[in-house]
């Protein structure tokens, strides 16, 4: 798959951008402390968008260019299991890895999800 064509603006349903938006003014204290750690190219110096449509799923963080997805899983995930397992097969179709993280070990040891972020990082460098 090219890198042109991970944007998936062009082809994701109508309602994903405003959808998106909204996510991203609605986040969660899990996901204000990823992104806290991840943006501005402070892993590894990787670029995390965070709320991006790959295909028909909204993603919670990717860095497109080492193909790494950060999905952050709250107790509702115990509920939507092989929804979730659709949805990653999909990804790594796609040539996405997926790291998967419970919030509480988000809020409970940062630095440990953060030691797995760079090492996932270090795993698929840049091309």
């Amino acid at each position: 798959m090219s890198k042109g064509s991970r944007h998936q603006r062009g082809t994701e349903p109508e309602y994903a951008l405003p959808f998106r938006r909204g996510l991203r003014g609605a986040t969660t204290k899990p996901e204000q402390l990823l992104w806290a750690m991840v943006r501005n190219r402070r892993l590894e110096g990787a670029k995390f968008r965070r709320q991006h449509s790959i295909g028909k799923y909204i993603v919670d963080f990717v860095c497109l260019e080492r193909s790494l997805i950060i999905e952050l899983d709250g107790e509702y995930h115990d509920y939507i299991v092989e929804e979730d397992l659709e949805r990653q097969e999909y990804l790594k179709a796609q040539g996405f890895v997926v790291l998967r993280f419970w919030n509480e070990d988000v809020l409970n040891d940062a630095e440990a999800v953060a030691r797995g972020i760079i090492n996932a990082l270090k795993a698929n460098p840049s091309p």
